[in-house]
């Protein structure tokens, strides 16, 4: 197995973005990140890059994308330092087409709606309408009741189990895949070396083979990966990957199931050899 590090830190080249950020400094309004990547399963260093924004662009907003991050790890929003945290219902085991935005209080009461419709005002009149209170002003139309019950319903699931053994769970999955996955020659791991620097998946080229072809494969084996570019298509292009093959790891899964991978790329061998 060999390596593709993307970057040191993971996803991004914290040194470049603080380039970045002291050459334009108030000029940037909106920082937009990913905590933890889908397409390389890299930690950021979230915590270095509020502290780069504060010091350099001190009005700027710091929206998360932590889609990857809430079904893994424990999640404390107020000691981010963040503005903005989103986060989907159906990688944390819930519904699909539900998620969420936790928005620091301060901005949503000075924010105005950008959708209207039923349920979120007070008061309408020919002359003008009176918005309604923190959260509703913002919930236009009929709820999403059956997805907003299901994606409690994962939360508490969640919870049962505790964020910090479901963290510690994942890690553990990870650092074995790696260490499986050394052992097959054609393969090439993309993201980082230090398992402690990654969370959730790992993704890989395999020599020779496009990834669809890899993962259909694994299907035939009864091992269920993602092929493709992740919606990751500029990193895959800088890299000049044609595809990668992603195994992502949740609460269910083993270390059989991790070992039922390593002897799926050896019947990927067999079949393209």
């Amino acid at each position: 197995m060999t390596f593709v590090d993307v970057a040191s830190d993971g996803q991004i080249d914290l040194e470049h973005l603080e380039v970045m950020l002291e050459k334009l400094g108030d000029e940037v309004k909106l920082l937009a990140l990913c905590w933890v990547s889908n397409a390389t399963g890299a930690v950021l260093d979230l915590k270095r890059v509020v502290k780069m924004v504060r010091k350099y662009a001190k009005g700027a907003r710091i929206l998360v994308d932590g889609a990857q991050a809430a079904p893994h790890m424990k999640i404390e929003f107020d000691e981010l330092g963040v503005d903005f945290l989103a986060f989907s219902g159906h990688k944390m085991y819930g519904p699909m087409g539900i998620g969420g935005l936790v928005v620091k209080q301060e901005l949503l009461e000075g924010m105005d709606p950008f959708m209207v419709g039923g349920g979120m005002i007070s008061e309408v009149h020919l002359e003008g309408s009176i918005y309604g209170s923190l959260p509703d002003r913002f919930d236009a139309g009929t709820p999403n009741v059956a997805g907003a019950v299901g994606l409690a319903a994962a939360v508490d699931y969640l919870e049962g189990i505790g964020m910090d053994e479901v963290e510690r769970h994942g890690r553990d999955l990870v650092g074995y895949a790696l260490e499986k996955l050394s052992k097959v020659d054609e393969v090439i791991v993309v993201g980082p070396r230090d398992s402690e620097k990654r969370l959730g998946s790992v993704a890989f080229v395999y020599k020779g083979v496009h990834a669809h072809d890899v993962a259909q494969v694994l299907d035939s084996e009864g091992i269920a990966v993602r092929s493709g570019h992740h919606c990751t298509m500029p990193l895959h292009e800088k890299f000049k990957w044609i595809a990668t093959t992603r195994a992502s790891f949740g609460v269910y899964n083993d270390k059989g199931d991790v070992d039922k991978l390593a002897r799926g790329l050896g019947k990927v061998r067999e079949v393209f050899k």
